[in-house]
């Protein structure tokens, strides 16, 4: 066998194989979701995690893949494997949406917003940052450096969070007279088997997006990216705990999870760049932030029922930045303008397309249908069905 095919099995191989662990993320979300919303709308948010992984992925396959990146040729690996890799990522800007969203939610327009993001908002991204750059030369001409997608994929999920919650409200009950409602999570051990799926699944994610495993330097680089990526996660979780237990003398482990997964966002930009410790650092202003930025979303009357702007839009920036502050290499004014790039045009664009399906098909459901919960009103299975119903 040639030298050129064995690496072009081996690629082909990693790619397949990273993809599988980008999808554990699917049933991560989901389970991190269910547990976290109210028994009356697991089924719901189920079923959402679902048609967001189908129908996105229908619509970068059909429009999106060719708009992000060109073309479907690949010499180093079959243009198949190198599809498959990047459809991977596409759902996971709608699931970071999706939590934020959920418990008001409606399936039907939310899965409308998943075609656009996945046919041309997220390939749009894609295109300026990872892809075939057609707009060089012009205002969205960003030198950013986003290995696997602190901006190009949570940060642009952020955005979308932001603008779909700034249109459609928070849940009914969640602010009453100016105070906060604590609406406590359903299921804890979901919480922590969805984060867990989601960590797994982050080594496909930065550990594939370095894009060979087929030579001896390529294959440490995988090594250093995956080690790195899972020393951040471990430093959020940690200063999580640390100022959870200082501020209240308690643990929260949702709060400890949430705190890992904005570690694992804030590396996602360069795990590839940086030595041994510098992740811990990264990892623990990720994780600080999360915990910080929960409460302060909140004030605001931001109702974000996972937390899904502290960990992914803020983290998502954090983690992008932190490239240009650690990596003497990087330009820190190229890692801010793709940030600012990215922020106006996902934010504005986003807005835009959740405006109009809503004046077709309303997003927020009637507050009725809350009290009742949305597995009756939108799916007519409940997911337990044998207890009481919460309002």
């Amino acid at each position: 066998m040639l030298e050129a095919d064995f690496k072009y099995i081996i690629d082909t191989f990693f790619a397949i194989f990273s993809m599988t662990l980008i999808i554990f993320m699917v049933p991560g979300f989901a389970m991190l979701e269910a547990g976290l919303v109210r028994t009356k709308n697991v089924s719901s948010v189920l079923t959402i995690n679902v048609m967001i992984y189908a129908v996105a992925s229908l619509a970068f396959l059909l429009i999106g893949y060719k708009f992000a990146f060109g073309s479907w040729d690949n010499d180093s690996m079959s243009k198949w494997a190198a599809f498959l890799f990047q459809m991977a990522f596409v759902g996971k800007t709608i699931n970071i949406m999706s939590g934020g969203v959920s418990e008001r939610v409606k399936i039907i327009p939310l899965a409308i917003f998943a075609v656009v993001m996945g046919s041309l908002i997220y390939p749009f991204v894609v295109n300026i940052s990872w892809g075939a750059d057609m707009l060089s030369g012009g205002m969205f001409d960003i030198n950013m450096y986003d290995l696997a997608g602190s901006t190009v994929i949570h940060s642009t999920g952020g955005w979308a969070l932001l603008a779909a919650i700034l249109i459609m409200g928070p849940r009914k009950g969640r602010y009453v007279d100016g105070k906060i409602r604590v609406i406590p999570a359903s299921n804890i051990p979901l919480v922590v088997l969805g984060a867990f799926l989601l960590w797994i699944g982050w080594f496909g994610f930065n550990g594939g997006s370095v894009g060979s495993i087929s030579s001896v330097e390529s294959a440490n680089a995988v090594a250093k990216t995956i080690m790195n990526t899972n020393t951040a996660g471990l430093a959020g979780a940690i200063i999580a705990g640390i100022i959870m237990y200082a501020r209240y003398k308690l643990f929260d482990i949702t709060m400890i999870l949430n705190g890992a997964l904005g570690g694992l966002v804030a590396i996602t930009a360069g795990p590839d760049l940086y030595d041994m410790y510098t992740p811990i650092l990264i990892g623990i202003i990720g994780g600080a932030l999360v915990v910080f930025a929960i409460p302060v979303f909140d004030k605001l009357k931001l109702d974000d029922p996972v937390g899904a702007l502290s960990v992914h839009l803020v983290n998502g920036i954090w983690g992008t930045l932190a490239v240009g502050i650690f990596v003497d290499s990087i330009s820190f004014m190229d890692q801010l303008k793709g940030v600012f790039v990215v922020a106006v045009f996902a934010f504005v664009s986003s807005y835009i397309v959740l405006y109009l399906i809503n004046k077709l098909v309303r997003f927020r459901a009637q507050d009725d249908a809350q009290v009742e919960g949305m597995d009756v009103n939108e799916c007519g299975v409940e997911a337990y069905p044998e207890f009481k119903r919460a309002i």
